[in-house]
């Protein structure tokens, strides 16, 4: 059966949501994909706030996000919108609320928009479980009604838009207790509080389902319209993957998260959450959004009744293995050497691997590709033994781990009782792809020519699914005529989005670009959709006014002293609002408690508190030293 949560899964449409009017800007309905940041200044600095903001708008943002503590600085956020008005700025201000209903409702008599957080706005977290039955839960939500209803009687009377944000980082105890800690538990966190505005007749309410687990917050937002659609509302969706960190990652991470979504229709506003200066924010959020302009005319993509898989839980594809490929094994990493004229060790360096001379050895680093395309190249000295040689089958040598490569009208040439590699067309006619069920022994690399390839690529893994073929498939994607950073973001979505389904036993950019970007870009995907881990993850924070340290030169430092642990996560967070709760999966956490103060977590637990800044890097060294976690640096 069909689960319902975008227009459809091969046509690009936009899901249509109702139109909510921020101030000036309309945000859903039939106005275009919004682009938003949010403020790192202190809110009382009243003239850096303006100066930062104005910043922003002139980087293209088009809503400005403000973070309102307490309630002086949701007074103050008067002094900032007329200062701005005063310089000619109209661009709508949010106020960003957690814990203070107070500060929620005196800033909501002054900005365009205010942002509650339902996980924070009037339970109180405790990282308790209790055990609620329907008469307690019942009397929760009445508490809610109470704490809620006053904020939504202040935004009608002042036509003030509201913005309902649940955080995977701070869901309630409550919530917590019944839901656990899921995409249902999000969805629910938010809904609670949505059918009370409904019920009070209020509808300028956008909805958001923010976390730093890209499989969880892209399954929370499906989930979230799926249940709308069955209540018949159709709220304007913001998108967001919080923590995304810095630099390429960041980019990477956020793309994973939202451009799956926007792939399908869904999202009527977004912010790239970077752990820098935010108007950096804003041309990365433009290129993602700017790609959906033209998707409407793509080439038609047949339409799927019935999908047999969950798009609301992750689970791979099931396939058989060959070789290192498919089965239980990681998503492998084919890089492309066709067009070199002459292969030498010194080309396979960007590809992860180093020749020693004087050790006659190879050194192979974490982010080594596992098998290279050579085309009708050839390679003459012995390659490492970990890499596999990819030709094309006219140009096989009779080597040890060299494999050929078909065209499918070449698929009649294929020798059944050998491994091989086989290019396909996503637009294959179904027929076809039954055809393929006899070829054992052969992996499919999957190429699509559609503007809409995501989509094109994911009916052929669900038509392999529904005939039963288990073959592992090779998700190949072409971006030859784009910038680096299209190349990023582009690939990122096109790539990360089928791995958070469970498609794709391994993936091949081809692109014009430096190989070594291209080959850590591909590493950085497969991080990013969490289908394989190659290097140490940070959960880091955007600054804001919140933040209790300088969070870019405080990463970079953690950065500096960590990256070499392999699959460690390390979360690194500005202030207690989201802290614990967002680097739910994080191994380690260094977290903003006091002014000049730091707390260190293992997982969720404190182990040290109020630590001084200038020593927490060091303590934080020490504690994962102490719990086994520590490895020094090799030597290269």
């Amino acid at each position: 059966m069909m689960q319902t949560y975008c227009p459809s899964l091969t046509r690009y449409q936009r899901w249509q949501t109702r139109e909510v009017m921020v101030g000036n800007v309309g945000v859903g309905g039939k106005n275009p994909i919004r682009i938003q940041s949010m403020t790192t200044t202190d809110t009382l600095d009243t003239i850096g706030t303006i100066d930062q903001s104005i910043r922003m708008i002139n980087a293209g943002c088009e809503i400005v996000r403000v973070t309102a503590p307490s309630v002086k600085e949701a007074e103050n956020l008067q002094a900032i919108r007329d200062g701005l008005r005063e310089k000619g700025y109209y661009t709508p201000l949010v106020a960003d609320i957690h814990f203070t209903p107070n500060a929620a409702e005196v800033a909501a008599r002054i900005v365009e928009k205010v942002r509650v957080n339902p996980g924070n706005y009037s339970d109180r977290k405790k990282f308790e479980i209790h055990d609620y039955n329907d008469e307690t839960y019942a009397e929760k939500l009445d508490r809610i009604r109470e704490r809620f209803i006053p904020l939504i009687q202040i935004c009608k009377e002042y036509g003030t838009a509201m913005r309902i944000g649940t955080n995977h980082g701070s869901l309630s105890d409550r919530i917590m207790s019944r839901y656990g800690d899921t995409p249902i538990g999000m969805v629910e966190s938010a809904m609670e509080f949505l059918r009370i505005a409904e019920d009070e007749k209020y509808h300028d309410i956008i909805l958001s389902m923010k976390a730093s687990n890209t499989q969880v917050m892209v399954q929370a937002y499906r989930l979230l319209v799926k249940t709308m659609v069955l209540e018949g509302m159709n709220y304007p969706l913001h998108l967001g993957v919080t923590e995304a960190g810095e630099g390429e990652d960041g980019r990477i991470k956020s793309s994973v998260g939202i451009g799956t979504l926007m792939e399908d229709g869904l999202g009527d506003t977004i912010r790239v959450s970077l752990t820098e200066e935010p108007e950096a924010e804003i041309p990365v959020a433009q290129l993602l959004v700017n790609r959906y302009e033209a998707r409407k005319n793509h080439e038609p993509i047949p339409e799927i009744n019935s999908i047999p898989y969950d798009p609301f839980f992750r689970k791979k594809r099931e396939t058989n293995t060959i070789m290192n490929i498919g089965g239980d094994e990681v998503p492998r990493i084919i890089g492309n050497m066709s067009r070199k004229d002459l292969i030498t060790y010194h080309d396979l360096i960007p590809f992860g691997y180093i020749y020693s001379e004087n050790r006659d050895k190879w050194q192979i680093s974490d982010q080594a590709v596992d098998f290279l395309f050579i085309g009708d190249n050839s390679i003459d000295f012995e390659i490492p033994g970990t890499l596999g040689i990819i030709q094309n089958h006219i140009s096989l040598e009779d080597k040890e781990r060299h494999f050929s490569f078909y065209s499918l009208d070449e698929k009649s040439l294929i020798d059944k009782n050998k491994i091989s590699f086989l290019n396909i067309c996503s637009d294959i006619s179904s027929s076809l792809i039954a055809e393929l069920s006899q070829f054992k022994k052969t992996i499919f690399v999957l190429d699509t020519n559609n503007e809409h390839g995501y989509a094109d690529q994911r009916r052929f893994f669900i038509e392999c699914m529904k005939k039963t073929i288990q073959n592992p498939i090779i998700v190949k994607r072409s971006y030859r005529q784009c910038s680096q950073d299209e190349l990023l973001l582009h690939s990122a979505t096109d790539l990360g989005g089928l791995q958070l389904d469970g498609f794709g036993d391994g993936i091949w950019i081809d692109s014009s670009h430096d190989a070594g970007y291209v080959n850590e870009t591909a590493f950085g995907i497969l991080q990013a959709s969490r289908s394989r881990i190659s290097k140490t993850e940070y959960i880091s924070c955007p600054s804001c006014g919140r933040t209790l340290f300088d969070l870019q030169e405080t990463t970079a430092k953690i950065r500096a002293r960590t990256n070499h642990l392999k699959g460690l996560k390390i979360g690194i967070m500005g202030c207690i609002v989201n802290g614990p709760g967002e680097m739910a999966d994080a191994d380690y956490g260094y977290v903003g408690t006091g002014a000049g103060k730091i707390s260190l977590y293992k997982g969720q637990d404190v182990i040290k508190k109020n630590i001084p800044a200038e020593s927490a890097v060091d303590a934080l060294i020490q504690l994962i030293d102490f719990h086994g976690d520590w490895i020094d640096p090799a030597d290269v």
